[in-house]
């Protein structure tokens, strides 16, 4: 899972084993799926040149600016809050021994099963002014409304806090499977030399580390531009809202393009500063002797106290309090839940199962022609395909519904011409477009996971396989499939919660009348009748801890030597 985690972002020269044998027809399946799957994000990238009239000088002159600068400030700012929480829990929970250490391993992980969007409607409700946390303090201290000051937890900086609590588990995961890798040698030497537990961290610990706490910063700061739910509900213009706008709002879909092209800009740097971040330094050194026992600190009295509450908190404010809200929500108005959630539970499965389905199986033809045929223009095409995970699901959106519309037109005329009737939407508007949708934006977390556990196969029992006269096919349905199991399963159920969870694209592709269990979520919060919807919350938070038992698994045995 880190591992795959590492290639969503990560242009990493190919470790794949050299099969010598080729097969033509294997790698042009290949390139034929890259190709589809890259067309939305070339689509978005081209609708720079299109002419988008006065609509984009009007944003230009209005809303632009604020789109740049909150972007820029939720950039700055969930960047501070991410490293800050993931750094320091990922090296005290790695690096030193007190109470509940063991715990945390995992629950420091949990905040990741609650989408940013669905932990910033819980605590708008809990701290607004006719939240429970303000009617307590007046009641308590016989204050009227205006007689104290309270932070709006609806503004930029509430954005930050909430988003933050979202997406520092990237961070933790990719920090501490880093802190997990480094030399002990490394570290005692530090020590011999006289550095103190602080100074080992900040002189050695953080440098060595710096390529995967850049990698974890790269997914956080990349889900922050994706996200729509937050900061549409706190009222933060983002280029995420605008673009949902432009679209629908006022109509226009080239300026609607051009803003997408516009944040897809903002995902490149991120990109091309990440790469930068990860070669500035080389660890390969610092990873000798990796599997050495490690020597943890042992913290005692109030330093035991500090490190415990500094991976408490995150854990407590991340997921215990929501979800204890949400069960109070559940629980004290069961009479006027809406459980239509049972019926959407069936559509966001129908759809989160056949995505994670295909993805894999997509992923497997795409990793196993790269496997036999490795060769620059084949990585090529399977690292474009893959660029999904870094684009937000508004400008995927885009992309799909742009090219899908051209053809839809294009057929409706030729059937008006020469049949004299409509042919209608045939993909526009339909399950295959949110699939489609979902596939482009979530393809490469299947297919990093499918190429980390085929590069684990070893050439010899392809070739033998192909000596007894096998074909490329059967050695990968009888040989690759069978020892991939693992891999492959975790890979789709990976696909499959991410699906459940995703608002944006869902927003803007889906069929008419067609709901999933966040957008019920998003439309009853935007209301303000998110205990109707509690229900709903519940099960996208009970589906969202699966990947964290997974990745807690992938953690624990990342390091094989390492102390329980």
């Amino acid at each position: 899972m880190l591992k795959a985690l590492h290639k969503t972002i990560q242009n990493l020269r190919s470790d794949s084993p050299k099969i010598r044998q080729k097969s033509p027809k294997w790698t042009f399946l290949s390139m034929g799926i890259a190709l589809l799957i890259s067309i939305p994000i070339l689509t978005v990238v081209f609708s720079i040149f299109t002419p988008a009239g006065e609509i984009w000088s009007h944003l230009a002159d209005t809303v632009l600016d604020d789109y740049v600068f909150n972007s820029i400030i939720l950039i700055l700012g969930v960047s501070f809050g991410v490293i800050v929480i993931g750094v320091s829990s990922a090296w005290l929970i790695t690096m030193t021994n007190f109470p509940g250490r063991r715990i945390f391993e995992w629950a420091s992980i949990l905040p990741f099963a609650i989408p940013a969007y669905l932990m910033a409607y819980i605590y708008t409700d809990f701290l607004d002014i006719a939240g429970p946390l303000q009617i307590t303090i007046r009641n308590l201290f016989g204050l009227s409304l205006g007689d104290y000051w309270f932070p709006n937890i609806r503004s930029i900086e509430g954005a930050i806090i909430i988003m933050s609590l979202a997406f520092y588990p990237y961070v933790y995961m990719l920090s501490r499977s880093s802190f997990l890798e480094q030399s002990t040698s490394l570290l005692e030497a530090s020590r011999i030399m006289g550095y103190s537990t602080w100074q080992s961290f900040f002189k050695v610990a953080i440098p060595v580390a710096r390529p995967g706490i850049a990698a974890g910063l790269a997914l956080a700061l990349m889900e922050t531009l994706n996200d729509f739910g937050t900061v549409e509900y706190f009222g933060v213009q983002t280029f995420t809202t605008g673009i949902y706008r432009t679209w629908f709002g006022l109509g226009e879909r080239p300026a609607a393009a051009q803003l997408a092209a516009f944040l897809l800009a903002f995902i490149v740097v991120l990109l091309v500063l990440e790469r930068w971040s990860r070669n500035k330094i080389s660890n390969e050194k610092a990873n000798s002797a990796r599997f050495k026992r490690l020597n943890r600190f042992q913290l005692n009295g109030f330093r035991s106290f500090a490190a415990f509450t500094v991976c408490f908190i995150p854990v407590l404010v991340g997921f215990i309090l929501p979800v204890i809200l949400l069960l109070e929500m559940f629980f004290s108005n069961l009479d006027h839940l809406d459980f239509k959630f049972i019926e959407l539970s069936f559509n966001s499965f129908t759809v989160s199962a056949l995505t994670g389905f295909l993805a894999v199986f997509l992923a497997l033809i795409m990793a196993y022609s790269a496997r036999l045929n490795p060769t620059r223009s084949v990585k090529l095409f399977n690292r474009v395909s893959s660029l999904g995970y870094a684009i937000p699901g508004s400008v995927i959106a885009v992309g799909v519904l742009i090219p899908f519309g051209f053809f839809d037109n294009s057929i409706d005329a030729f059937f008006r011409e020469q049949f004299g009737f409509s042919s209608g939407l045939l993909l526009s508007g339909t399950i295959f477009a949110m699939v489609f949708a979902y596939l482009v934006r979530f393809l490469s977390v299947s297919y990093g996971g499918v190429e980390a556990s085929m590069e684990k196969i070893t050439p010899n029992m392809d070739e033998a396989a192909r000596g007894m006269g096998y074909r490329f096919s059967k050695v990968l349905r009888s040989i690759h499939i069978p020892m991939m199991s693992g891999g492959l399963l975790t890979a789709g159920l990976l696909v499959f919660v991410d699906v459940m969870k995703e608002l944006p694209a869902t927003l803007i592709v889906r069929p008419f009348n067609f709901d999933t269990l966040a957008v019920q979520v998003y439309r009853y919060a935007s209301d303000e009748r998110l205990t109707e919807s509690a229900g709903a919350a519940l099960m996208i938070v009970l589906v969202g801890i699966i990947p964290v038992i997974i990745i807690s698994r992938t953690i624990a045995k990342s390091r094989k030597s390492e102390t329980q």
